[in-house]
């Protein structure tokens, strides 16, 4: 359904072929294999059912796992399952609930945890913006090969001593090399709009030229909701409007300004200057039914001495957000 929803709300750019598109790449025998892989071990897996557990306004919501990283891949497993949400974004990077030197032992732990108790890894959240180190490919290979079909990427990150039409050229070969490779493996990689100065994609206008001429099937953007309004003000919707036929996958979290240090801080769901009244109506007339991630980030997730309150306040997120989206 989501793909039908870009081409009804773009005007068709959902059939881009552009220069990425899958049945001009070239693709190794290796690579080959493993997207067969991929696409077997998907089907076969609960993956499907735990993507049908959709909420009332058929978006499947999944939680961020960083707040959860203390406990065992079973025990989170079985907290994700029981708290109704239909699996996680999960950890894959450095301090991440699975390091990526240990991707090919740790990873398939992890999600045989997660299938047993009928949820999934929903999306997969990395360091990872180039397909140059070796490091990154054995990360998305194991995952791909492991029926994980997205991932967050790394930021890119703008340098000011530099002219920044250089960076943004820069920026587009890493980029277009990354999708190329991951189209190869069967698996999308998502960017994510981050708040905050330095930050490539904050604007949302630079992300669009980067994305804007690529086939939407293959590329895509975490729309976090909190950062495009701390950054975009009162002019939110334009960015929302200009890049939601790259949606695929939203963030939901929220934030107040402290006056005095003049920066955001966050705050439980739908307590800050979040509009989430209206976020979720033109979501919802958008006609978007994809994933959606509750990230709950005003919590010290680094002391296993607040694990208890965590898990505490993300059913309160959890209970927020349904409110919130059932009421759009």
């Amino acid at each position: 359904m989501e793909s039908a929803a870009f081409s009804k709300y773009d005007g068709g750019n959902a059939s881009k072929t552009g220069i990425m598109n899958s049945n001009n790449l070239s693709q190794s025998s290796r690579r080959k294999f493993l997207q067969t892989t991929a696409l077997a071990a998907a089907a076969a897996s609960p993956l499907f059912a735990a993507e049908e557990k959709k909420s009332t306004t058929g978006n499947s919501v999944c939680v961020f796992n960083k707040p959860l990283q203390h406990l065992s891949y079973e025990e989170q497993a079985k907290l994700v399952a029981e708290m109704g949400f239909a699996g996680i974004e999960g950890t894959v990077r450095k301090g991440g609930h699975v390091v990526p030197e240990k991707v090919k032992s740790d990873l398939p732990k992890q999600i045989k945890a997660l299938r047993d108790n009928q949820v999934d890894m929903t999306l997969m959240t990395t360091d990872i913006n180039n397909a140059d180190d070796a490091i990154n490919r054995d990360v998305l290979e194991t995952a791909a090969g492991l029926g994980v079909k997205r991932f967050r990427m790394r930021p890119y990150k703008y340098d000011y001593s530099r002219p920044l039409p250089e960076q943004l050229k820069e920026f587009g070969g890493t980029y277009e090399k990354l999708v190329e490779y991951c189209t190869g493996l069967g698996i999308r990689p998502l960017y994510q709009n981050h708040a905050g100065a330095k930050y490539f994609g904050a604007s949302l206008w630079d992300l669009y030229l980067l994305m804007k001429d690529l086939p939407v099937e293959q590329v895509g953007i975490c729309f976090d909701i909190r950062h495009a309004t701390a950054e975009g003000g009162l002019s939110w919707p334009t960015q929302f409007h200009l890049m939601r036929p790259f949606f695929g996958f939203v963030y939901c979290k929220d934030f107040l300004w402290d006056v005095e240090k003049k920066k955001p801080y966050n705050v439980p769901l739908g307590t800050g200057m979040v509009n989430y009244p209206q976020f979720f109506s033109m979501l919802k007339r958008s006609g978007y039914d994809g994933p959606i991630s509750l990230h709950m980030e005003y919590k010290d997730h680094r002391d296993p001495a607040l694990q208890d309150e965590s898990i505490k306040v993300i059913r309160e997120d959890m209970s927020s957000l349904q409110k919130l989206m059932a009421d759009a």
